[in-house]
């Protein structure tokens, strides 16, 4: 006999069970194990305030490898991470709906005894320890903003090719489920290319209400612009031993050697597991929409990209591509 929960093998010798209800069971327990373990970490945060020690930001261009820095650096034991973009919480503090905001900048100026406090709670809630990797794309726009609210904090720079990096934003631009779902109560009507993008991905750039009808190629190429800028201009306050830049086109190259230098830079154990992972990046790409490799853009978007070359040529310079 076999019942709806235990089902049953006979093969001859022995019986083999097999419980399709114990991973839901296990799975369950671990959400309610970690649930309660928020709110003890939440009511602790309330009563003690703990200090955060050296946390870690990777920002970058959306579509620029970002994703793939975020996952190698959560593997290491000195760091705590959600392992998922903390976009969410980001554009809550601040929804772009509010004051019909004209981008996602913030400064300084912006830090309030409010925000001290609930970014604060928000990852000892979430990860508890002092700390942390935190990865989110428009904190391309906040680095002064975020340097006020944890002063000994590391940036990690995520640079790439600016012809891939827009290449790989108009694909993403085609997903709006995922890269467009925080801007569905956008005060704005996005017609981009004659209405084929109705709702706005990634991020908002200072100016991107004139880009509302524009081709494709030219609002992610200002995507990208707008983005590096930011970053770029925001470079010069942050000291030099919280700041470290990675090469995209050095990850496809020199995976290991790339990343062993980042884990010194931030001085955290770069060990045989984590070597051996990063091995495999190419192979098994994290969040890619094909197999990675350089100039990708020859092949997927050509005309489009050779259009917005004289545009993005200045800052690629400024990144130290060569053009």
């Amino acid at each position: 006999m076999s019942s709806p929960l235990i089902n049953t093998q006979t093969t001859g010798k022995e019986t083999e069970l097999s419980l399709p209800i114990t991973g839901k069971i296990v799975k369950t327990l671990r959400y309610h194990i970690e649930k309660a373990g928020k709110y003890w970490r939440y009511l602790i945060w309330t009563l003690a305030k703990p200090r955060f020690d050296r946390p870690v930001f990777v920002i970058g261009c959306s579509r620029s490898g970002t994703t793939v820095v975020y996952k190698v650096l959560s593997m290491a034991d000195g760091l705590a991470s959600m392992n998922k973009e903390s976009h969410d919480f980001w554009i809550n503090l601040y929804p772009p709906a509010e004051k019909e905001r004209e981008s996602h900048i913030l400064t300084e100026a912006d830090v309030c005894q409010r925000d001290r406090e609930k970014v604060s709670r928000f990852f000892y809630s979430v990860l508890g320890k002092k700390r942390f990797v935190d990865k989110a794309n428009i904190n391309c726009f906040t680095i002064p903003y975020l340097l006020e609210l944890f002063p000994d904090a590391c940036f990690i720079y995520v640079k790439r090719d600016g012809r891939d990096n827009v290449n790989s934003l108009i694909h993403g631009w085609g997903r709006p489920e995922e890269y467009a779902n925080w801007s569905q109560n956008l005060p704005a009507d996005v017609r981009i290319e004659n209405g084929k993008y109705q709702r706005w991905s990634f991020f908002l750039f200072p100016g991107w209400r004139t880009f509302l009808e524009s081709k494709i190629e030219d609002v992610c190429a200002q995507q990208w612009i707008s983005a590096n800028q930011a970053v770029l201009s925001s470079r010069a306050i942050v000291p030099r031993r919280q700041w470290v830049e990675v090469l995209y086109e050095d990850i496809l190259r020199s995976p290991v050697a790339t990343f062993k230098k980042v884990y010194k830079e931030l001085s955290l154990s770069f060990d045989k597991k984590i070597e051996e992972h990063c091995k495999t990046l190419t192979s098994n790409p994290y969040n890619a929409f094909s197999t990675p490799r350089l100039e990708k853009w020859k092949e997927e978007n050509p005309e489009r990209i050779r259009h917005i070359l004289p545009l993005i040529r200045e800052t690629m310079i400024e990144m130290g591509y060569k053009v």
